[in-house]
């Protein structure tokens, strides 16, 4: 391997880590304040004991999601010091932004786990509410950035470096709604999957375990509401990409020839020399449908671009189909149990719906990876598209491969640990349910 392969493949292994773990940190407050709301209208001491556990887990998450933050910060400076060092003017209000909304997640989550009993009721749900606006406002303000570098705007480009900056216009570049929501709904939809697997699971062991109906009660809604919503902004951000990145487009589908009418391909892998996709399932028109609303539109094909700017097209396809499959499978199972909710006026607690739910419990950080995958790897061969190429943004400094295997040695370590220690939230004996506790 190459530096550069060096420097990809450890920017990318922080990015595969910290993601799974920021999403989760991200989305636990919502489902904490659920919980929380559910304790105070019932009075139910389950309710109350699974927001408290949920705290718990956000804490965690919290600390693991700064650790793996702070190392991707570094990173980026000194791995690709070309492109913030030019740069880092231009993008550095949603980075500073990101940094308050951090501070302020961890002020109120300090409140919500130890001030349950020394201040106000208010004040508690208030504190926990706040962890929750935070931790989706740290997501956020880190997608305006990965927004710039796929779509750069608010300065412009001259040899000697960006002039007439405008970091404003710069943070909120073209598609900036598309991309944050989609990646929003997206942790809550990853967490509350696995949530719901995690208990669908432990209930397929013990059926009586009260305490893991009731927490399962409480991550189904979410899920299913963003299972559904989810396709819906996926669209919308397809169509902002078939406009404004239409060489990704055509990674992300195999569309290797300009076409009117253009099919949409189900599967399959493109073959970059014979510029087909072996394997697929085409649906006639289906592409231009789906991009531009139009059976008649013109997609543009890969091989109306030169050939050192495509990305790497098979990995960009396989990666789009793995989330969209994914993705759909979730849609499909988020209508059937929300019909299983209408009819029998209660969530799944048994059988083979339960069962279906804790296969899919991965599948919601299946489709977030492979979702980061098409978004990094559909830019390439830029790191800021159009305007400066990976490679020329790497560090000069040799010998990357020592850097990267010792990362790789810590997040095994913190992804160890951490399950470890969210296991023993979950496995803990639980008042009064003696077969709630999972040997």
């Amino acid at each position: 391997m190459t530096d550069l392969l060096f420097a990809r493949a450890q920017m990318g292994l922080s990015l595969a880590f910290h993601i799974v773990f920021a999403a989760a940190g991200v989305a636990l407050p919502v489902l904490m304040v659920l919980s929380d709301l559910k304790a105070r209208r019932t009075q139910d001491a389950d309710y109350r004991l699974l927001s408290q556990k949920l705290a718990k887990g956000t804490a965690i998450l919290f600390a693991v999601g700064a650790v793996s933050g702070t190392a991707l910060s570094f990173e980026l400076g000194l791995l690709w010091p070309e492109f913030m060092g030019r740069y880092g003017a231009v993008i550095g209000l949603p980075f500073s932004l990101e940094g308050v909304a951090f501070f302020t997640e961890a002020i109120f989550l300090g409140i919500y786990l130890y001030g349950r009993e020394r201040v106000s009721p208010g004040l508690h749900l208030f504190s926990g509410i706040m962890v929750a606006v935070s931790g989706a406002s740290s997501a956020f303000f880190v997608t305006l950035v990965n927004v710039f570098m796929n779509d750069p705007t608010g300065f412009t480009h001259t040899a000697a470096g960006p002039v007439d900056i405008q970091p404003v216009v710069a943070m909120f570049s073209p598609g900036w709604q598309y991309e944050t929501v989609h990646v929003i709904v997206s942790c809550y939809q990853a967490s509350a999957f696995a949530m719901a697997g995690l208990h669908a699971f432990i209930l397929l062991r013990h059926p009586g375990a009260a305490f893991h109906r009731k927490a399962l009660s409480v991550a189904l809604p979410l899920a299913c509401v963003t299972a559904l919503l989810q396709p819906l902004v996926g669209d919308l951000s397809a169509k902002h990409v078939a406009r404004a990145q239409p060489v990704k487009l055509a990674a992300m589908e195999g569309q290797f020839e300009t076409e009117v009418g253009a099919p949409l391909r189900l599967g399959g892998l493109p073959d970059v020399k014979s510029g087909t996709v072996r394997g697929a399932v085409d649906i006639p028109k289906g592409l231009s449908v789906l991009a531009f609303g139009d059976p008649n539109a013109e997609v543009r094909g890969l091989n109306e671009f030169p050939r050192d700017e495509w990305p790497p097209v098979a990995k960009v396809h396989v990666a789009f189909q793995v989330m969209v499959g994914t993705g759909s499978v979730m849609a499909l199972l988020a209508l059937v149990t929300l019909v299983h909710r209408w009819r029998k006026k209660a969530w799944p607690h048994a059988g083979a719906l339960l069962r279906a739910w804790l296969w899919a419990g991965p599948l919601g950080l299946v489709a977030l990876e492979a979702g980061w995958l098409v978004t990094e790897w559909g830019r390439q061969p830029w790191i800021l598209r159009g305007v400066m190429r990976t490679s020329d943004a790497v560090t000069p400094v040799p010998h990357l491969s020592a850097p990267f295997f010792t990362f790789t040695l810590v997040y095994l370590f913190l992804g160890v640990t951490v399950l470890f220690v969210l296991s023993r939230q979950v496995a803990g004996t639980l008042p009064g349910q003696r077969d709630a506790h999972v040997h």
